[in-house]
C-alpha cells in the first residue's frame, strides 16, 4: 500500500527542477535579446543560430509544461490518497513520474542544443583569431 508521503517525496525536487527550468529559460530570452540588440544582427553567425533557439524555445516550453504537469499530477495524487482512493493516487503518481521524466529527456534535448550553439560560437571566435594572426602576419611582412 502507497501511503501520501510517497508522492509527497517528489515536491521538492519538482520544484527544484521548475525553478533550474525557469533560470534556464531566462537565460536564453537574455541571449535571443542580445542578439536582437547586437549590431550584428542579420551576420552569418546569428542565422545559424536562430533555428537551434527556436528550437531551444520550443523543447523550454514543453519541459516547463510537463513539469508543471507532473507537479499537478503528484498534488493530485496526494489527494486521491489522502481521500483513501489508492488505485487513483498510484495511477496518478505514475503518471506524473512519466510526465517527469519526460521533462527531464527535453531539458537533455536542450542542454545538447545549447552545447551545440556554443560550439559555434566557438569555432566563430576561433576562426576569428586565425584571420586575425594572419592579417597580423601580413602586415608585418609588408611593414618591413
Amino acid at each position: 500500500m502507497m501511503n501520501l508521503t510517497t508522492p509527497a517525496l517528489l515536491f521538492p525536487a519538482i520544484s527544484l527542477l521548475l525553478l533550474a527550468y525557469t533560470n534556464r529559460f531566462l537565460t536564453l530570452a537574455q541571449v535571443i535579446r542580445q542578439l536582437n540588440s547586437s549590431s550584428d544582427r542579420g551576420g552569418e553567425l546569428v542565422q545559424c543560430q536562430l533555428p537551434g533557439l527556436k528550437r531551444r524555445i520550443m523543447l523550454t516550453q514543453y519541459m516547463q509544461g510537463f513539469g508543471v504537469f507532473s507537479f499537478l499530477l503528484c498534488a493530485l495524487s496526494m489527494f486521491a490518497l489522502f481521500m483513501e482512493a489508492d488505485l487513483p493516487g498510484k495511477l496518478l503518481f505514475g503518471t506524473s513520474i512519466l510526465a517527469l521524466a519526460l521533462s527531464l529527456v527535453l531539458s537533455l534535448i536542450e542542454v545538447l542544443l545549447s552545447t551545440e550553439a556554443l560550439s559555434l560560437v566557438v569555432r566563430d571566435l576561433e576562426s576569428a583569431k586565425s584571420l586575425g594572426s594572419e592579417q597580423d602576419g601580413s602586415q608585418r611582412v609588408s611593414g618591413s
